[in-house]
This record gives structure tokens, sequence and C-alpha cells, in this order.
């Protein structure tokens, strides 16, 4: 600030020298009308002169000014910071006042903790010595080591844990399997009396019956042509023989069969019987079995109270209408085991709805329009997981027969009332003889294996039971002769169904009180 105040003034004082040599130069050279100008020029640069005299001297008293206020102001400012440095001067002091005195604290505790670490270590020692001394007379006394003492209690101990342990076990487990027979029993006959359905029984073979023999004239035209297109249409052998006013009808499928005796009514009904009228009668026929199929599939949901299913799967369900299983009609089964699947899972508290689908469809695999590689539990998941069925049924439709794991517990309950269902009385049916044969052969069969001693076949030919000799065979063997006897069974006979092996070797002691 002083440095532009000294500038400033050389500034005016160099001016009013310029212009004192100026009017000494000019006066001595101008005229007198010069010296008048030059005289009036000299009063303008005099007044000039007093003007930048005057605003200079403003112009440093401004600077002045303005160089004391910010004095002022740093003045200001280096006073608080002396301040602040004093306040944290202070406080520092302060916090190495606290320090060296907790130091000292510190020290005079760790020297106290010492005194106590050395004097527990002394009476450790002290007591130490005390046990070993006691440890010495207790063996003595007792004439072995404390080792063999401690090795001699825990066995003692150890002995009497296992036998409460065993007792303990033996109790739970007969507990457990009471109640549990009495729960599955309870289950089971509950359901049982929830459900009654009738059993149909069908074979391969449907009677047409007739008022009188012309009428099989008729039916078998000219050189056999009517009788030929109908087996050609419909898939059906047409059987006419010497039994007076009846025609048989041999399939495998009772969709054709019932598709060739409807047709055969209407073709008698009407009178016109050749092979454009049958061609026709059939076409109409089977529109009509398709239809009839759709609403009994329909129905039987409506019934069951099954909503939001496939219309393809509602469609397969009818078609059980006609399919029987070792003469158990496919629908009744289905229905079956459907509402005996809804009693138990309501008894065990599991989703009753999901339960019945489950069950309505676990044989939808049995009816298929073409014929499928996989067996039918399998090819059943398949269309259930087509046609959007929850995973719950596709599990318990695919694992029925074992041939699927189960992954819920509605699997297990469909598996169980499909077996109630098959292997109640009355249910199915097989020809006589060849049903006892077959099981002749299963005991039979069984019996080549050597140490068996006796043979059963129960459950309607679905469980073999195998009883072996304890002396002649051990349980490693029991389980040999049962997944071989298995295998054999397989490679060897043709049954429905499955069948379960069990073997079973008891060991019995026998003595006599005289």
């Amino acid at each position: 600030m002083t440095t532009t105040l000294g500038i400033i003034i050389g500034i005016l004082v160099g001016i009013g020298i310029g212009l004192a040599l100026a009017y000494t130069l000019l006066k001595n050279q101008l005229t007198k009308a010069g010296r008048e100008a030059l005289k009036k020029a000299e009063e303008d640069g005099e007044l000039i002169k007093k003007e930048k005299i005057l605003q200079a001297k403003e112009k440093f008293l401004q600077l002045k000014a303005e160089h004391e206020k910010a004095c002022n102001e740093r003045n200001q400012q280096v006073a608080a910071a002396e301040n602040r440095i004093k306040q944290k001067e202070n406080t520092l002091s302060q916090k190495m006042e606290d320090l060296n005195r907790k130091t000292n604290e510190n020290a005079a505790q760790k020297e106290n903790l010492n005194k106590q670490m050395a004097a527990v270590a002394q009476k450790q020692k002290e007591l130490d010595e005390q046990i070993a001394s006691q440890k010495t007379k207790l063996e003595s006394i007792a004439e072995m080591t404390a080792d063999q003492a401690k090795q001699q209690l825990v066995n003692l101990m150890q002995d009497e844990a296992r036998a409460d342990a065993l007792v303990m076990i033996k109790d739970i487990v007969d507990e457990a399997k009471h109640t549990a027979n009495l729960e599955a029993k309870k289950v089971v006959v509950n359901a049982l009396q929830r459900t009654a359905v009738e059993s149909a029984v069908e074979n391969t073979v449907s009677v047409f019956n007739i008022e009188n023999d012309e009428i099989k004239g008729r039916i078998i035209g000219r050189e056999g042509r009517n009788i030929r297109t109908l087996e050609n249409l419909t898939g059906v052998d047409v059987v006419i023989d010497d039994s007076p006013d009846a025609i048989l009808l041999s399939s495998f499928d009772p969709v054709r069969r019932e598709i060739a005796r409807l047709s055969l009514q209407k073709l008698v009904s009407d009178g016109r019987i050749h092979p454009a009228r049958i061609e026709e009668v059939v076409a109409k026929t089977k529109k009509q079995i398709e239809q009839e199929i759709a609403e009994v599939g329909k129905r039987t949901c409506i019934d069951l109270g099954i909503n939001n299913m496939h219309h393809e799967l509602m469609r397969l369900v009818g078609k059980m209408k006609y399919r029987s299983s070792y003469g158990q009609n496919l629908l009744q089964h289905a229905k079956e085991v459907a509402n005996m699947s809804a009693a138990m899972a309501a008894e065990l508290g599991i989703n009753p709805k999901l339960a019945r689908r489950a069950g309505l469809l676990h044989d939808i695999g049995k009816v298929p329009d073409t014929e499928p590689e996989l067996p039918h539990a399998l090819f059943g998941a398949r269309l259930a997981e087509q046609y959007k069925e929850k995973p719950e049924i596709v599990n318990a439709i695919g694992s029925h027969h074992d041939e699927m794991e189960m992954k819920t517990l509605i699997a297990p309950i469909v598996q169980v009332c499909d077996a109630i269902s098959g292997a109640r009385p009355g249910a199915r049916r097989e020809v006589v003889e060849a049903y006892m044969k077959r099981l002749n052969d299963l005991e039979n069969l069984a019996l080549t294996y050597p140490g068996v001693v006796k043979t059963y076949a129960i459950q309607a030919g679905r469980e073999l039971r195998v009883i072996v000799g304890a002396e002649k065979v051990s349980d490693q063997e029991a389980d040999q002769i049962s997944l071989d006897l298995s295998k054999k069974i397989q490679n060897e006979m043709t049954y429905p169904g499955q069948i379960k092996i069990t073997v079973i070797r008891e060991t019995r002691a026998v003595n006599y009180a005289r």
C-alpha cells in the first residue's frame, strides 16, 4: 500500500515539474497574445493541477482506509488463531496429565496382578503336591492305578447305560409298532367304509342277440362281403356259428366291440345291410362312441368334484369305461381308487382334492390312442405332465408301481389304494385253472432253492413268502435268495402287476421243563 502511494505522489510531482518547464519555455518564445493565452493556460493548468492533487489526496485517503481495514481484519484473525492454539494447548496438556495418571495406575495394577499370579501359582503347586500325595495313598489302598480305576468306572457306566438303552429302545419300538398298526388300520378301514362302488366284469367277447337265423345270412351277405366289410371297418372278428340266435364279436379292444355291436344293432333294425350302408353306419357309430366317451369323462369328473382338467385327459378317463384289467372295469377301478385316496388323505391331513385327482388318473396310461413303449405308469405320468397337471399328481401316477421315486405323500396313498382296489375280493377275476397254476408255479419255483423249507403264495398271488432254515441259510444268503428269486420270476413267468418276495429266516430255541 505504501509503495502505491509513493508512485502516485511521484507522478503528481513529475506532472508539476513538467508543467513548470513548459510554462517557462512558452513564456520566452510566445508573443503578448501568446502570453495572454499562456496566462490563461497557466490558470487552466493550475486549476487542473489542483483538481488532480485533490483527486490524488482522495484516492490516497480511500486506499489508506482500505489498508487500515484489511490490517484490522488480519489482526483479528491472528488473534482468533492464537486463542484457538492456546485452547488446544490447554486441552492437550490436560490429556497428557490424564494419560500419565492412567499409566501410573496401570503400572500399579500390573504389579499387583503379578503378585496375585505368583501367589496363585504357589497355591496351585501346593495343591498339585497334595493331590499327588492323596492319589498315591488311594492307589496303595485300592491296589490299582488311577487309570485302571477310571477305566473300570467307565466300563461299568457303559454297561449300565447300554442295558437301560436297550430296554428303552425296545419299549419305544413296541409302542411305535402298536400305535402305527392301529393308526394304519384306522385309516384304511375308514377309507374302505366310505367307498362303495360296484364291480363290473368284462372279457374279450361280446354277444349280439338276433331274432332268427335268417338275419345271419343277411349279415354275411353275398359271398361274405357284408361280414368282411364290417370286420375291416371295426377291427372285430365276427363269429357266426351254430349258436342259436347269437353272433359273437371278438376283440381285445372293448371300444371296437362296442362299435361293432351298436352298428349291427342299427343295421338289423334298419333292415338295409350292404357294404355302403355298413360303412355309413360304422362311421356314425364311431362318432357316437367318441361323443359318449367324452361325455362319460366329463360326467365322471363332475361326480368326483374334479375341476379344470384338460379335455384330452377327460376323454381318456371316459375311454376307461370300455377297458378292463383282469376282469375289473378300469373306470370303476379308477373311481374307487380316487374315492379311497381322498378318504385316506383326509384322515392323514393331506389335500384330499389332489389325492382324488391323482387316484382317478393313476391308470390313464392304460388307454392310449397309440401303443406306447413305456410302462403304463410312466406313460401316464408323461401324459399328465403334457397336459399341465401338478407335479404331485404326475409323481403319484408315475410311482404307483415303484417305477419312479416317490416325492410326495400322495404317491404312497395312491399306491396303497390301487393295491386295495385290485386285491379286494371280487374285484378281479382270472381263469381259475390259469390262476391256480400260476400260484403253484410260484411256490414250486421257490422250493428249488437249497435251504427253503416252506413257501406260501398269498394276497392273490401278489406276495410270495419263503421260509428258510436258520441252520442252513445265513442272513446274507437269505437276501441273495430274495434277489435271485425275483429275477427268476421276472424272466420265467407271466403275471399281472408285481409280486413281492419275502424271505423269512427264524431262529428258535426250544427246551422242555420236566
